[in-house]
């Protein structure tokens, strides 16, 4: 456990938002101390080869028609956020489908007002990681 950094979930900001509606600020790879993600919106030069090569990011869809998110497309949910979902919900227990529903119905800043409560670890007050069933600062178990 990591109790000397604590990242706050006042540090999620809109820019964390992926297209596919995944929060970059509750990802293991934003969070873990070696190798950081900058997260899927910044430039590519420091980012893994996966995030780089990403389908959903790189989509011609989203790029042709200047979309922000997967749900502003015509052909949403398409299979690539799909599939991502789906694994997220089983592995996870969090929806990307869910996530874009949201940013369609209260718009970016109210979702990611509400993404900073719901991944907020009641133990230290750092962010929960999706990707862990505690929190990775104070070992506080994910609700």
């Amino acid at each position: 456990m990591n109790t000397e950094k604590r990242t706050p979930t006042e540090s999620i900001n809109a820019e964390d938002i992926a297209p596919c509606g995944m929060n970059c600020g509750i990802c293991l790879a934003r969070l873990r101390e070696k190798n950081v993600c900058p997260g899927c919106n910044t430039d590519d030069t420091s980012k893994p080869k996966t995030r780089r090569q990403c389908q959903i990011k790189n989509c011609e869809e989203l790029r042709t028609h200047g979309h922000q998110f997967c749900y502003e497309c015509a052909k949403f949910p398409c299979t690539r956020p799909w599939n991502l979902d789906k694994r997220y919900r089983t592995k996870y227990d969090m929806s990307m489908i869910e996530n874009q529903e949201a940013l369609r119905a209260v718009g970016l800043e109210r979702f990611v007002a509400s993404e900073r409560t719901r991944w907020s670890c009641q133990g230290c007050g750092g962010v929960i990681c999706v990707h862990r069933d505690k929190c990775v600062f104070c070992g506080y178990p994910r609700s």
